[in-house]
């Protein structure tokens, strides 16, 4: 499962400890995919033993790229193997197998280790979910954005008129999502600023105002 989803939406604890129980039962084990698990528990007000290691997930990745690392992640090894034995065990040769093994990796772990210091990487997230709901509230009344839904994290999905995407893509790039029904989506980040929001709410409103 990814926490939280591509969709910018959220578990709750329950529903990742009902998942897992599910997984549990029918034998297989749950990975948690944290590329924004910081997002998520800033959003939740949860922390990582409650969210993780409580629900039952076995294993997890912590994302740091794009919470203010260059490069890297860090894998989380929760519960032990049905033997008994760490699910590490295997992992560093697992690792190297598949291609993984990052020459210099002091230099990822010098990032990570900065990263949570002082709770750095809470307080990147924490930012990057305030200018999403500020830039909710600086695009809703433009005629013609719709927003597909209140943003819970840092990933905003809007409707758009289909004119205006390609015009506001050569301006500021972002991806379409689904293009079907006209849905693109808008990410905040940790270096996103009150100006940046500004300026790219009204560019919206420059491009849409000309495809009225």
């Amino acid at each position: 499962i990814t926490q939280s989803t591509e969709m910018g939406t959220l578990y709750s604890v329950d529903e990742i400890g009902a998942l897992c129980d599910a997984a549990h039962a029918a034998g297989m084990l749950v990975h948690l995919d944290g590329a924004r698990i910081a997002n998520a528990l800033v959003a939740t007000g949860s922390d990582l033993p409650t969210m993780v290691r409580d629900t039952g997930v076995d294993l997890m990745t912590l994302g740091l790229t794009k919470d203010g690392a260059m490069f890297g992640e860090t894998v989380v090894f929760v519960a032990a193997a049905d033997d008994g034995a760490p699910l590490d065990a295997q992992a560093r040769f697992v690792r190297k197998q598949a291609g993984q093994l990052v020459s210099k990796s002091r230099f990822v772990a010098a990032q990570v280790l900065a990263l949570l210091e002082d709770d750095l990487w809470l307080a990147n997230a924490r930012h990057a979910n305030l200018m999403a709901a500020r830039l909710a509230r600086s695009v809703e009344a433009i005629p013609g954005v719709r927003l597909a839904d209140e943003p819970q994290v840092n990933s905003l999905f809007v409707h758009l008129p289909a004119a205006a995407i390609a015009p506001l893509q050569e301006w500021s790039f972002f991806w379409d999502w689904d293009l079907t029904v006209d849905l693109v989506r808008w990410m905040t980040s940790f270096a996103t600023t009150d100006e940046d929001v500004q300026r790219f709410a009204a560019g919206v409103s420059a491009v849409l105002a000309g495809h009225a």
